[in-house]
């Protein structure tokens, strides 16, 4: 699998918006992802969302997702990501720490072979990118990042297949959610 991250800020580059007339909050709402097209056509989508909303767990929020076939036999997906903390990273540069710091934790993991003809199928065949770009959260801008994940097969339900495991991967790397804050100490 590869991973990889890249900036595209400017231009005419996508933006990340959270309030536009679609968005659900599975923060604080995880039963409405059935309310989710793209959870419901791929169920696990839907457990991908889950997790990077998962208030215990995930130090992100998702604002839009979307799922397509780009080409036959291939499967993609992306989703919009942002910081739990601030709602937007301040400076782009934070963004880039974490995804460099993800991309590494995404290099240490490993996928199995989808294709039973183990040559027919290579890492490369499946992929995660992520692309800093600039974010609004109400009236708080910023920068977010949206992660493409894809992957190719001999047939469709292969490509599926893959991008299941691409997305359990993706899960599995992801940063643990930062422990709550705690008032100081007032000792005198």
């Amino acid at each position: 699998m590869e991973a990889d991250w890249e900036v595209e800020i400017g231009g005419g580059a996508p933006v990340i918006e959270f309030d536009w007339p679609g968005f659900i909050d599975l923060r604080t709402h995880p039963d409405r992802i059935v309310e989710i097209g793209e959870a419901a056509d791929f169920p696990p989508l839907g457990a991908l969302l889950l997790a990077l909303n998962a208030p215990e767990r995930s130090p992100l929020w998702t604002s839009k997702c979307d799922l397509w076939e780009p080409e036959p036999a291939t499967i993609a997906c992306y989703i919009d990501l942002l910081p739990l903390e601030g709602k937007v990273f301040a400076e782009w540069q934070q963004a880039e720490i974490f995804c460099r710091k993800y991309v590494a934790r995404l290099e240490l993991i490993s996928l199995p072979e989808c294709s039973p003809d183990r040559n027919s199928e290579s890492s490369q065949d499946r992929s995660i990118v992520l692309v800093i770009r600039q974010a609004v959260a109400g009236s708080t801008e910023g920068f977010g990042i949206t992660a493409y994940l894809s992957a190719k097969g001999r047939e469709q339900a292969d490509a599926a297949a893959a991008l299941v495991g691409v997305m359990t991967a993706f899960s599995g790397a992801l940063p643990a959610a930062a422990p709550p804050a705690t008032p100081g100490s007032k000792l005198q």
